[in-house]
């Protein structure tokens, strides 16, 4: 095993235990911030597991992400539909990866690739929120949907209410964990392998026989599917869904998430996520317009010091401390 998967898994395992000891300190407050928080931090590693493999920015993701929190709601609002949590997670995933295929072939079968495509999405972004504030008598147009139950099941004779703070909490973090180690085994695989292989160079990649539109488009329908899981956990953790959760604002924050965390790490920008989400709120507990002028100034400072994220830090550490030793 290479160094930097070991530093990679040693990181992880670090964050999971911090995760299971978090609610021994924290009250049902807390707990449900951290909650909200590692649902934004699953989203942020769906576009990182895209853009961080491919190098192709999606700017606007936040699209599937509310495709999959308005499903989940419309499906757990109908009284008459059975398992409503588990249908709703299934087809919330099912919808936004459905979107994503069709979108995504178009796109990556055109060879529409870098600022292009990053435009495209843009416009889906905007078109999904309008969409969302226009079709009123399904999504509530501006107002949304309120009253979405919490996730609800049973399982292996268990009954699973999620309606509790503790119980939340566990579900999102093990989602988190799981999703998140999964997408780094991908990544560290021939699938990632053959990704970077076309993000250096695709024509070259193609010519070598790899068949490079569909796996960008596997790709993105895996990373859309995953942002609609996450906007599913979100909408039943909330108790509502708005046209916000998929425009323009939205797409914008995750990106900054992302860049702080560290592009391409898939942790990184989990732990960007839950960093930033905390200092809103803290922030905003002051001066809530104080907020947009901090973020963007963080942002740059982030970028022009740690341009690799915030999860560079320990690389950066762990060389400077080599470099002494050697010294010595």
């Amino acid at each position: 095993m290479i160094a930097r998967d070991r530093n990679w898994l040693l990181i992880f395992a670090v964050c999971v235990a911090l995760a299971v000891l978090y609610p021994l300190f924290a009250d049902g407050y807390q707990l449900t911030v951290i909650r909200d928080a590692l649902i934004f931090g699953l989203f942020a590693a769906s576009l990182d597991f895209f853009w961080g493999r491919t190098g192709i920015l999606c700017f606007g993701h936040a699209a599937f992400f509310g495709i999959g929190g308005y499903i989940m709601a419309l499906v757990t609002l109908n009284d008459a539909i059975p398992f409503g949590s588990l249908l709703g997670i299934m087809g919330a995933v099912a919808g936004a990866a459905f979107v994503a295929a069709i979108i995504g072939y178009f796109l990556f079968f055109g060879g529409i690739r870098g600022s292009y495509f990053t435009i495209v999405t843009l416009a889906m972004g905007v078109i999904c929120q309008q969409a969302a504030v226009s079709w009123s008598s399904v999504t509530g147009g501006d107002s949304g949907l309120i009253g979405i139950p919490p996730i609800e099941f049973d399982i292996g004779g268990m009954h699973v209410d999620l309606s509790q703070d503790l119980p939340s909490y566990i579900f999102v973090a093990s989602i988190v964990a799981v999703v998140v180690l999964a997408l780094w085994s991908i990544s560290r695989g021939r699938w990632g392998t053959v990704l970077t292989a076309i993000q250096d160079n695709e024509v070259r990649a193609a010519a070598l026989g790899h068949n490079a539109p569909l796996r960008l488009l596997v790709t993105f329908v895996l990373s859309a599917a995953i942002a609609g899981l996450a906007g599913a956990l979100y909408v039943c953790m909330a108790g509502l869904v708005a046209p916000d959760l998929s425009g323009l604002l939205l797409s914008t924050e995750v990106i900054v998430w992302v860049a702080v965390g560290g592009r391409g790490t898939l942790l990184g920008p989990v732990l960007g996520a839950i960093a930033i989400q905390r200092a809103q709120q803290t922030i905003s507990s002051f001066n809530p317009s104080l907020w947009p002028l901090l973020l963007g100034c963080v942002f740059v400072i982030i970028v022009f010091v740690l341009p690799d994220g915030i999860l560079s830090i320990y690389a950066r550490l762990k060389s400077l401390f080599k470099g002494r030793r050697r010294a010595l």
